[in-house]
């Protein structure tokens, strides 16, 4: 191989790598499209089966990339199932608290009441990620399971979303 031809092969690696780089960490991350799909699969399973304990797993389809499924029972106003977090388990929801110390459900009757709309609901809270220490602005989806008390729930670590641009994609699917 000439110079000039390990020159120009070289440049184009490194402009591949660089490029890429991006996506390789976009892969583990979930999307909101995934998670909108993922809650509303969810939520059709545990419509029909009611069983809550298959969302406590670590492993199973319902923990990905960097999120999971969690459920609320809106019946009891109670953290109702949570593969990673078992301490909030049957944890009043007003007294759940995100990672400022804000709760995450401030009115727990006004939230299940939105998110057992079609639609669902959308809510924004800081949240420690699995194996951090330090708090991450997280959006979850949230939508009621037909025929039960409960809300099944996912989110998505992003800083540039907004609520108003998630519903609107909840809202068209």
């Amino acid at each position: 191989m000439n110079r000039h031809a390990f020159v120009l092969m070289t440049l184009m690696l490194a402009t591949l790598a660089i490029t890429s780089a991006p996506l390789q960490g976009a892969e583990d991350r979930a999307t909101a499209q995934e998670v909108i799909a993922k809650v509303r699969q969810a939520a059709s399973e545990l419509s029909k089966t009611h069983n809550v304990i298959q969302f406590n797993s670590r492993s199973g389809p319902w923990v990905w990339k960097d999120t999971y499924i969690f459920v609320v029972d809106c019946d009891k106003m109670v953290n109702a199932a949570h593969p990673v977090r078992a301490d909030i388990r049957g944890v009043p929801m007003a007294a759940i608290k995100d990672a400022k110390g804000n709760a995450v459900y401030p009115d727990p009757a006004a939230f299940c009441e939105g998110a057992r709309k079609p639609a669902g609901a959308w809510t924004e809270y800081w949240w420690v990620k699995a194996d951090e220490t330090q708090g991450s602005r997280k959006i979850s989806y949230h939508l009621g399971a037909e025929g039960t008390p409960y809300v099944v729930a996912a989110g998505i670590y992003d800083d540039k979303l907004t609520i108003a641009q998630l519903s609107n994609l909840s809202a068209k699917r």
